[in-house]
């Protein structure tokens, strides 16, 4: 059994910032590619930002200049700071993992239960 718990979400004005973690938890053999995604009302969920094992990362030109994502891979831990937020980030952000547990021999996606940003202009 694997789990993805965020947190760090809530209601902040434009121009702050906020910081959401994700920690996974369970069975776990190895994680490869950690991320964040959002989905707003009425909106198809999309790539906020995205971090290999080696720490590579990629992110949403929407966001670039703004968010950082970063991972502790002792914790199995991804975060993502939020900065300048802008009421279009308004969104229920979801924590994603490629992972592979100790009972599997393959890589599959996991996601979390998501955490709401509302951003106020």
């Amino acid at each position: 059994q694997v789990q993805l718990v965020e947190s760090g979400g809530g209601l902040v004005q434009a121009g702050g910032s906020l910081r959401l973690s994700c920690a996974a938890s369970g069975s776990i053999f190895s994680i490869n590619a950690m991320g964040w995604y959002r989905q707003a009302p009425g909106k198809q969920r999309e790539l906020v930002a995205t971090i290999t094992s080696g720490f590579s990362t990629n992110y949403a030109d929407s966001v670039k200049g703004r968010f950082a994502i970063s991972r502790d891979n002792a914790k199995n831990t991804v975060y993502l700071q939020m900065n300048s937020l802008k009421p279009e980030d308004t969104a229920v952000y979801y924590c994603n993992a490629n992972l592979r547990t100790i009972a599997t021999y393959n890589y599959r996606e996991f996601w979390g239960q998501g955490t709401l940003v509302t951003v106020s202009s």
